[in-house]
């Protein structure tokens, strides 16, 4: 396969919600999609509590940082998925645009972030099977 899609998920400040949809997509595609995670005005750091609880499911966080979303970012992708930025997300016509209406997890309790992590989990994987049918997912990392 040499055509592999490649996704951008965009947040207002790219410290949450973008972040676990794109280390989600990037562990469970194995490589068949590519993930990306931006933001139209990105803060200067990933919640701390999304980095625990992503780091507690086994996902590695230590190379996530904020980016700026640009519209050469959405052009390069087959699929665009925005959690909260709204209008200020760049329309490039051909993209694929979705939007998931997930809670902000920053300033969240662990409870409460472990349910927004599984919520954007079922949404990863549901696109994945969408964007890669014969994709064998493997199992859910809530699963343990």
């Amino acid at each position: 396969m040499t055509d592999v899609p490649q996704v951008v998920f965009a947040c207002v400040r790219n410290g949450g919600r973008s972040v676990i949809g794109r280390v989600l997509t990037e562990h469970y595609a194995q490589g068949r999609v590519r993930a990306l995670s931006a933001g139209t005005q990105p803060g200067e750091h990933i919640h701390p509590e999304v980095a625990d609880v992503l780091e507690s499911l086994g996902l590695d966080t230590s190379k996530e940082h904020p980016k700026h979303l640009t519209h050469e970012t959405v052009a390069a992708s087959t699929m665009a998925i925005t959690l909260g930025c709204g209008e200020e997300c760049p329309y490039v016509p051909g993209v694929r645009y979705v939007d998931w209406p997930v809670e902000d997890p920053g300033g969240q309790d662990p409870e409460t972030v472990r349910g927004i992590v599984a919520d954007i989990d079922g949404r990863v994987r549901a696109m994945l099977v969408e964007l890669v049918p014969d994709l064998e997912l493997p199992d859910s990392v809530l699963a343990a």
